[in-house]
């Protein structure tokens, strides 16, 4: 049996079918969730609780971003005869300090609230100084670092114990586990560094 020539179909014009693949780069429309704002989710915790735990690990986000970005100039800029080994351990810690900020980011979204993220929003909310742009010597880096840490350190110790006393672990767990126990171990590495060890007296 003779196969039936397969029926053409009528094509597009060439106009309409460059406007179907035509990217829309004209988008325009409004907030979906305002800054602030909590969308409830079935995760067993209340929204006034979600939306208190959201406030502190922003406030801790945006402090991790702004040690995070300091660890990074310092890693640029650092002089002297330690710099190898300054260069190489500024470098790790920012590495350390990018994965806090992926677990904060992640547990204000996952509470329902949003994250900060824009550099204009952290040097509005961080309470860290801001340093200077130019190039400072090690030992003043060190010590802004560690600054830093502890404001980092005792920060979370009092959040750690306010989302305890409202039931949320997770966030508990976030303070304890990764924010407190990254930036101790980080502020003993930097201090050591400013130990000025003599020779052992016979």
């Amino acid at each position: 049996m003779a196969k039936k020539p397969a029926t053409k179909l009528p094509s597009a014009p060439a106009t309409k079918r460059a406007i179907a693949v035509q990217p829309n780069l004209h988008q325009e429309g409004h907030e979906t969730q305002k800054y602030g704002e909590i969308v409830k989710l079935p995760n067993g915790l209340s929204e006034d609780v979600c939306k208190k735990s959201v406030a502190l690990l922003n406030q801790c986000l945006a402090d991790t971003i702004t040690l995070r970005d300091m660890y990074k100039k310092h890693h640029w800029q650092v002089v002297g005869p330690t710099f190898n080994q300054l260069h190489l351990m500024y470098d790790q810690h920012y590495e350390g300090q990018v994965l806090l900020v992926d677990i904060l980011a992640e547990r204000v979204q996952l509470l329902g609230g949003i994250s900060l993220a824009m550099a204009a929003d952290i040097a509005e909310v961080t309470r860290i100084p801001r340093p200077p742009r130019g190039r400072e010597p090690a030992a003043v880096q060190i010590r802004r670092l560690a600054e830093a840490h502890e404001l980092i350190i005792v920060a979370a110790r009092e959040a750690a114990s306010a989302v305890d006393e409202a039931g949320d672990d997770g966030s508990n767990d976030v303070f304890v586990s990764n924010v407190l126990r990254t930036n101790e171990l980080q502020v003993w590495f930097l201090t050591e560094h400013l130990v000025a060890a003599s020779p052992v007296a016979t």
